[in-house]
């Protein structure tokens, strides 16, 4: 009874401590709750009055699915706008080629190629500036801006052509920052649309370069040689205008980029991989420009062409490129992209130190020019591809944007040097110094990217 008793006081008891446990549960929740509530309340009442995007910023498109048909819709938009943005650099040489030898015979070609440095280097150190813009700018609008501003740098250019610095001032600085705003979006965008056809995508776009040299290079020669170089730039610039302008229509972003406190986040500097890509992707186009602003001319001097051959070399460059920058993305899915960057900067330096340097033969020249156009084009396309491997489609604009930096420095250091060693050292008509300096920081390039591949994996054989 005695036990009876005591075990029905003990259940009692505890029966009493669980209702207080659960009375006590119950009144922190009501109080989290209640807290919840006031919470909630306040930051509705400093949040603003709508979630919409402002009218300068993108929306999000990430319920659209990846690899679909607006994905290759944005593909050939980039496509087209890097067909003249690209496009004029590449032909570029032939701009040099008329004022070498016909509008400013007196100046130097170290200095005639200052345009040519600048419009690839402004365009790649205001990468940064445009990566940010990306992130926080809808991309139809920075590029729209972009074809307008590099419109207006030509028609301007076209005014200009009595002096040389104004060229450089005009066709030089002020077109590559309307290049810029174009290039960031056309090579980073297209990622963000796709993961099993990323390369390929990505080669298509780069591949537009390619195109708009293609033709860009013998419709320049031909509206020089009948209207003047004024009338070509002026032409050029109201294309350009046109064009961009209904492409800029369809390069949007799919994703929403979350601000970030840091405007530029440099950390990415501390990761050795990309402190390899970014010493390599100097070394890469310290070399790069040489062919195309030095082929043309060393086939009249030295070998004896004619014009209309040196501005075909152009051509078949920027036809091979093309070519190069759609095919490589298809090689990498077979052989990696990292194994595909490594081996087309390689084969890049021969196609410079054994097809072109020995020789002094039409034949060979075109041969160079061929394997040239091909895997340069290869390496350019991939930088992209590599990025978005490595650091996600999140960041590629800005990671990009820093990235080409790298094609800044080797810029500012490549065609100028390349041009004052050919004056000083090759005295105006040795180009053998010159191409020398191309071929061993292209091979140089390649060792970079060869390191990487052996820090991201040490496996001898692997697709990656």
């Amino acid at each position: 009874m005695s036990r009876t008793s005591n075990s029905a006081v003990s259940a009692s008891l505890n029966q009493l401590t669980v209702n207080d446990t659960h009375s006590s549960a119950a009144s922190d929740a009501s109080k989290v709750s209640n807290a919840d509530v006031e919470k909630q309340v306040q930051q509705s009442e400093t949040a603003p009055a709508t979630a919409t995007p402002r009218w300068w910023e993108s929306k999000s498109l990430e319920h659209k699915p990846l690899d679909s048909a607006y994905g290759w819709i944005v593909v050939a938009s980039g496509c087209v706008m890097l067909m003249f943005s690209m496009g004029c650099v590449n032909s570029y040489g032939t701009y040099q080629t008329y004022y070498h030898l016909e509008q400013f015979p007196n100046e130097h070609v170290s200095t005639l190629s200052w345009v040519g440095t600048l419009q690839f280097g402004v365009m790649n150190v205001f990468g940064i500036p445009a990566g940010i813009l990306c992130e926080r700018v809808d991309t139809r609008l920075v590029s729209f801006v972009g074809g307008v501003i590099m419109a207006i740098a030509l028609i301007i250019a076209s005014f200009c052509d009595d002096a040389i610095w104004k060229l450089i001032i005009t066709q030089g600085i002020v077109f590559s920052i309307g290049a810029s705003l174009v290039f960031i979006p056309s090579t980073s965008i297209p990622a963000q649309w796709f993961t099993k056809r990323r390369a390929l995508a990505v080669g298509i776009v780069v591949a537009g370069s390619g195109i708009g040299g293609l033709w860009l290079t013998p419709a320049t020669r031909a509206m020089i040689d009948q209207l003047g170089t004024a009338w070509a730039l002026r032409i050029t610039g109201i294309i350009i205008f046109a064009v961009n302008t209904v492409a800029s229509l369809f390069m949007r972003s799919r994703l929403k980029v979350q601000t970030r406190d840091k405007i530029v986040d440099f950390s990415v500097f501390r990761d050795m991989r990309f402190l390899l890509i970014f010493i390599g992707a100097v070394c890469a186009t310290t070399g790069y420009f040489t062919p195309l602003f030095s082929l043309p001319s060393f086939a009249q001097q030295v070998v004896g062409k004619s014009e209309s051959f040196g501005t075909n070399l152009l051509t078949i460059i920027n036809a091979a490129s093309t070519v190069g920058r759609i095919g490589t993305g298809e090689v990498a899915r077979l052989l990696g992209n990292i194994n595909t960057m490594a081996m087309c900067t390689f084969v890049s330096s021969l196609s410079i130190l054994v097809l072109w340097l020995p020789f002094q033969v039409g034949g060979t020249l075109i041969a160079s020019a061929i394997v040239y156009g091909l895997f340069c084009g290869g390496f350019i396309g991939l930088l992209p591809v590599v990025m978005a491997d490595l650091w996600g489609v999140q960041r590629i604009s800005t990671i990009i944007g820093l990235l080409y930096m790298a094609n800044f420095a080797g810029t500012m250091v490549g065609a100028p040097s390349s041009g004052a060693i050919l004056d000083n050292i090759g005295n105006g008509t040795n180009y053998k110094p010159t191409i020398i300096f191309s071929g061993v920081f292209m091979l140089c390039s390649s060792m970079f990217f060869v390191v990487l591949r052996v820090i991201v994996s040490k496996k001898v054989i692997e697709r990656i």
